[in-house]
């Protein structure tokens, strides 16, 4: 029973400071996941849309702690109570998510681990049952320092967790785990192998036959039905065909698709910023200069945004930005890079370098 309860200890624990650590590293990433659940369409909760920044962090620095604690076995009591009341959220969360279908990443290890939200509700389960048992469990759970130097560790891993959420806001995050990292291509990411598997449907044909209603199924094609008039169809997807890593970037002005001739360019610079109104004022204030250096360079530099074309231009004038700018998805924009405004360095599709608007001036142009 002991050695049980300490190896349920140790995988808890193990767990959510792994789960915590991978957020840690992309809190803005965590906060645009938490706006998906805060939206009208899942927890219909928009007044906490604003914070959910500062949410992202505290839970994540709290997930951290809470590890942490219990690997100590500090505080046993707060920590049990705690984990408690954190699984069973998270565990309505992605039950939630999954039968709804509202969100089909829960985010709980960042980009490193994608799970489908089944995969997350039950993992969430599997948690909940060994949290459970420590909680009943939990005068097996001995200290494994002294009240002091636990208090010390304690410390440490605080001013650590909160260190590396003020480099990552300040630049961007220490590991990229998404597809537009470095040394990346776009277009090589954006392609379906010609062998990739292609996805399942399930075709269901109903038809009035001789005054009852029949099915047909087939997998694609019209069924012939002699004397029969249809009704409807339905569709249900029996295996999901590959999707590319990046299959929802684009660079659009006016209806037309530019995407192929900007990953053409040798020397090209893009700026970023999916949301005009929402970014940093200091950080459009760079702009204008950042972009003057690379032209003098003889790079291309164009802006790409999900703002409308009159509160663009309004909010370029103001900062006197002179480049074209052309739109694209505002979550394809977000994923890109966690940093608003932003820039890219490309070669022929290949991301040589990326920057926060705080490393604006770090931008070599060769």
């Amino acid at each position: 029973m002991k050695l049980l309860t300490h190896l349920f200890r140790a995988a808890v624990g193990g767990l959510f400071v792994f789960s915590g650590l991978i957020k840690l590293n992309d809190p803005v990433g965590f906060a645009f996941k938490l706006e998906e659940y805060f939206g009208l369409t899942v927890l219909d909760l928009p007044f906490f849309v604003p914070y959910a920044l500062m949410i992202a962090v505290v839970v994540v620095v709290f997930e951290v702690l809470l590890g942490v604690f219990l690997l100590l076995g500090y505080k046993v009591r707060f920590t049990m109570i705690s984990l408690l009341g954190m699984i069973v959220f998270f565990t309505f969360l992605t039950f939630y998510s999954a039968y709804f279908n509202k969100v089909t990443d829960c985010g709980c290890f960042g980009d490193a681990i994608k799970l489908t939200p089944w995969e997350s509700f039950t993992k969430d389960i599997i948690l909940l049952v060994l949290i459970v048992w420590l909680f009943f469990k939990q005068k097996l759970i001995q200290p494994c320092l002294n009240k002091t130097a636990s208090s010390i560790v304690v410390l440490i891993s605080m001013i650590f967790c909160f260190g590396v959420v003020y480099y990552v806001l300040m630049h961007l995050p220490i590991l990229d785990f998404r597809p537009y990292k470095i040394n990346a291509n776009i277009v090589e990411q954006s392609q379906i192998p010609p062998d990739a598997p292609k996805p399942i449907i399930e075709y269901t044909w109903y038809f009035k036959v001789s005054g009852k209603e029949k099915s047909f199924v087939t997998n694609g094609s019209y069924p012939t039905v002699e004397g029969g008039e249809y009704l409807r169809v339905e569709t249900k997807t029996i295996q999901e065909g590959y999707e590319p890593p990046i299959h929802d970037f684009s660079i659009e002005n006016d209806g037309e698709d530019y995407f192929e001739e900007m990953m053409a360019e040798p020397k090209l610079i893009i700026i970023f910023s999916y949301n005009m109104a929402k970014s940093e004022q200091k950080g459009m204030e760079k702009i204008k200069d950042l972009a003057g250096r690379a032209e003098r360079a003889g790079y291309k530099v164009i802006g790409l945004t999900a703002t409308g074309n009159e509160e663009q231009m309004a909010i370029s004038k103001k900062f006197g930005i002179d480049i074209p700018f052309y739109f694209s998805d505002e979550t394809a924009l977000k994923t890109v890079v966690r940093s608003n405004p932003a820039a890219l360095k490309l070669f022929k599709g290949t991301i040589l370098d990326k920057k926060h608007w705080n490393d604006f001036d770090q931008l070599r142009f060769d």
